[in-house]
């Protein structure tokens, strides 16, 4: 067979996309492939046994649509594209989800689908839930919390609170992370499988958890309600409150639902309730809502009847990989445990060897330290050995200069003991010419008045010999000459020699007064020169002794 004969057998194929929430593959589809082909390539690579909560979607005229599993792809109203882009996503919600959710990529699935809806706020959530399904979502994605690794601002790239939420509290990402951070360090040892699925336990109790709605009316004119297509059965809204339905039609009530183009009817099991009916705006409406009344009323019917062999087996399988994933989870937790205490122990032990260390550091100072003391003490005693040599050499210096002293001292005592006597002796002579100078003085004041009486008799005498003279000589004014034999002239010359030599007297005796008052003068200046000398040498006493007690 020729190779161009093997290329005209091979099938033609055309290039699909399909997107799940967190990747993005590509696939050859065969042209006659129905959409069940496709469908079942997709599970066999996402590894997917429970394919009934699934389906492929895709978006036309801006209506979104499932993928039918019984017709051709080709032969749907799908996108003229290159490749087909077709979204995976659950398509029908479980009631139970720890009950239904038996494998681990169906439940990673659904975990990431409900918090895209819960943050893309197609499902209402109180912030008080949306931060505790955030810390649930934070521990599958980074494990247990490790506050020396998950530092301050580690979610700040990720999405995890609706923009609701964010603008309806002024809080900061700060604060938020702090609001997360502490219930997500309350989830340590939980498992990722075991966070999604608590985060999906906690989400499948909210109102509009696995709820599809769409508009409808009462009559042809007006939409004025919702119609939601759930897990339980069908509910009817006002178009203001997706919350609490107006009416509830469970899947066990319903009799019958059918269309005709816009109009659907539910026909209850009662035959005798009232047959609900509403227009949608377009047949394709009536046809996915029909479409999505079917696949949750086969689920809600097989959830109450006996599981097939496929489901035993799968539950069984789930239960088997239960179990070993929660003695795995045990035995890592131990290790875990063992690991942490054995960095603890690592930890102590690097802790105890650092202060070993550096109590060895510090003994090692302290010996340095006491090494370099005990060398400044040796220097020390060395230099107070010196200096006590040096200081017994000047204490004998000390002692020979005391005794010097002390003989310097007792000299000067005994020279100032003979200063002394020689000051009272000067003293007493001082006395004594005193005393001498006031005889003296008494004397000379004598004697002055003796010639002061002297000389007032010799001037009475010249006067009563000037007027004897007179009364008995009157001629001898005029004539001085006298005749040498007159008797009378022979006595008045012999009064003249006596005067004369009282005059001489009196002179000598004058001269001698003034004699002895010059050397009585004399002798004062020379005592006082003496008293001078005895002072200036008393004064040197004192100056040396006062010298010798500051050395002593």
């Amino acid at each position: 067979m020729s190779i161009r004969g093997l290329k005209k057998k091979q099938p033609k194929t055309f290039k699909v996309k399909i997107i799940t929430v967190d990747a993005e593959m590509e696939f050859s589809c065969e042209m006659k492939w129905k959409g069940k082909d496709l469908f079942d390539l997709v599970c066999r690579a996402l590894g997917l046994r429970e394919t009934w909560f699934f389906g492929l979607q895709y978006t036309i005229k801006g209506m979104c649509t499932w993928l039918k599993m019984d017709k051709k792809v080709l032969d749907q109203e799908i996108p003229k594209e290159d490749p087909v882009s077709f979204h995976f996503l659950a398509k029908f919600y479980p009631e139970k989800v720890e009950e239904e959710l038996l494998q681990e990529i169906t439940q990673h699935l659904f975990f990431l689908q409900v918090k895209k809806q819960i943050l893309d706020e197609e499902i209402y959530c109180s912030p008080e839930a949306t931060v505790l399904l955030a810390s649930y979502a934070v521990q599958a994605k980074y494990g247990d919390y490790d506050p020396n690794f998950h530092e301050p601002g580690f979610l700040a790239h990720d999405e995890l609170l609706p923009k609701r939420v964010l603008r309806q509290y002024q809080l900061t990402a700060e604060m938020w992370e702090e609001k997360i951070t502490a219930w997500y360090a309350e989830h340590r040892g939980i498992a990722r499988d075991e966070a999604e699925m608590n985060y999906l336990k906690i989400a499948q109790d909210l109102e509009m958890y696995g709820v599809n709605y769409f508009p409808i009316a009462q009559n042809k004119n007006h939409t004025d309600l919702l119609l939601g297509v759930d897990a339980k059965g069908i509910h009817i809204y006002s178009i203001n409150n997706r919350f609490s339905p107006n009416k509830s039609f469970e899947w066990s009530a319903i009799r019958n639902i059918s269309y005709s183009e816009k109009e659907l009817t539910i026909k209850p099991l009662d035959k005798k309730a009232e047959v609900f009916k509403f227009f949608s705006s377009q047949l394709k409406v009536n046809k996915l809502i029909l479409q999505l009344c079917i696949g949750n009323h086969d689920l809600f019917m097989r959830r109450r009847k006996v599981d097939s062999i496929e489901i035993q087996q799968m539950k069984a399988q789930a239960r088997e990989e239960k179990a070993r994933k929660k003695m795995e989870n045990q035995r890592l937790a131990r290790e875990k445990q063992l690991r942490e205490e054995a960095e603890r122990a690592k930890e102590e032990l690097e802790r105890r060897l650092f202060q070993l260390e550096d109590e060895a550091r510090q003994a090692n100072e302290a010996l340095l330290r006491s090494q370099e003391a005990a060398e400044l003490l040796a220097e020390k005693a060395q230099i107070a050995e010196e200096e006590a040599k040096l200081l017994a050499q000047n204490a004998a210096e000390a002692e020979q200069e005391r005794q010097r002293l002390e003989i310097t001292a007792l000299k000067t005592k005994e020279e100032k003991r003979l200063m002394e006597q020689k000051m009272r002796e000067a003293e007493l002579i001082a006395v004594k010419l005193v005393k001498e100078s006031d005889r003296r003085a008494k004397e000379a004041e004598h004697l002055k008045q003796d010639l002061h009486e002297a000389r007032e008799a010799e001037r009475k005498a010249k006067q009563k010999l000037l007027d004897i003279t007179r009364l008995n000589y009157p001629h001898m004014v005029k004539y001085p000459q006298y005749s040498p034999t007159d008797t009378r002239d022979a006595n008045f010359d012999k009064g003249s020699i006596k005067l004369d030599l009282k005059d001489i007297d009196l002179k000598r005796l004058s001269f001698e007064i003034e004699r002895e008052r010059l050397d009585y003068l004399e002798k004062s200046r020379k005592f006082e020169d003496r008293l001078k000398e005895l002072k200036s040498e008393i004064n040197a006493l004192k100056l040396e002794e006062k010298q010798s007690g500051l050395y002593s």
